[in-house]
C-alpha cells in the first residue's frame, strides 16, 4: 500500500466552481483503476473548516506501485494535471494499514494529519506507531468513518492519518488539515483493507 498526495494551491479569489466541475466532468475516470485503492477528490476553501487558502489536493492510496508508476510518469493521467496546473511536487507514504467503518455511501469529509515521528531511544519500541496503529484500529467499524489509513514517511520522518468521513467529522476527532470530498474513486478498496 503506497499513499500519494499532491497539491495546488490556488489564488485566493479563485472560483472552486471550476475545480468542482472539472471533477464534476472527469472525476469517473479513475473509477475502474486496476492497481488503485481510492482516490480522493478533495478540496479546501479559503474561509471554510478553517482553510487560509483555496486548493485543489486528490489523495491516492494504491494497492500496486507499479499503477502509481504508470500513473505519474507513463501517461496514465497525471499529464492532464500537469497540463492545467503545471508538474506539482507529490507527496507519499509507505502504506501502514486501513481500516474501514460502518458507513454506508460516498463519503463528504476528508482529514489528513501528519505528525512528526520522534526517533525511538536505543532498545525502545516504535511507541508513535504502536499507539497510532491501535488508535486506527479503534476507528474500525465506527458509523460515520469511511476508510481510514495509516502510512509513513522515512524521508521527514511523518506520520500521515488519512480518515474518510461519511458526513462532518466528528468533533472528538484528532485535529488536522480538513478537506470537501466532491468525489471518490475506489476500484480496489476491498482488496486494501483485507
Amino acid at each position: 500500500m503506497l499513499a500519494m498526495q499532491y497539491t495546488m494551491t490556488l489564488p485566493a479569489d479563485y472560483d472552486m466552481r471550476v475545480i468542482r466541475e472539472r471533477v464534476r466532468r472527469a472525476g469517473h475516470a479513475l473509477d475502474d483503476r486496476a492497481g488503485l485503492a481510492l482516490k480522493a477528490y478533495l478540496i479546501r476553501e479559503r474561509g471554510v473548516e478553517g482553510s487560509r487558502v483555496n486548493q485543489y489536493a486528490p489523495f491516492y492510496v494504491w494497492n500496486e506501485p507499479a499503477a502509481m508508476t504508470h500513473f505519474l510518469i507513463g501517461g496514465g493521467g497525471f499529464q492532464n494535471i500537469v497540463r492545467d496546473f503545471g508538474r506539482p511536487p507529490v507527496a507519499q507514504w509507505t502504506g501502514v494499514a486501513a481500516v474501514r467503518g460502518g458507513a454506508a455511501g460516498a463519503p463528504t469529509a476528508a482529514v489528513r494529519q501528519l505528525v512528526a515521528l520522534p526517533q525511538p531511544a536505543e532498545g525502545d519500541a516504535p511507541v508513535a506507531i504502536d499507539d497510532a496503529l491501535a488508535a486506527l484500529h479503534a476507528l474500525e467499524g465506527h458509523p460515520d468513518l469511511h476508510t481510514a489509513a495509516l502510512a509513513y514517511d522515512p524521508r521527514d520522518w511523518q506520520l500521515l492519518r488519512f480518515t474518510l468521513w461519511h458526513h462532518r467529522v466528528p468533533a472528538d476527532q484528532p485535529a488536522g488539515e480538513r478537506y470537501e470530498v466532491l468525489h471518490l474513486s475506489a476500484p480496489e478498496l476491498d482488496r486494501l483493507t483485507r
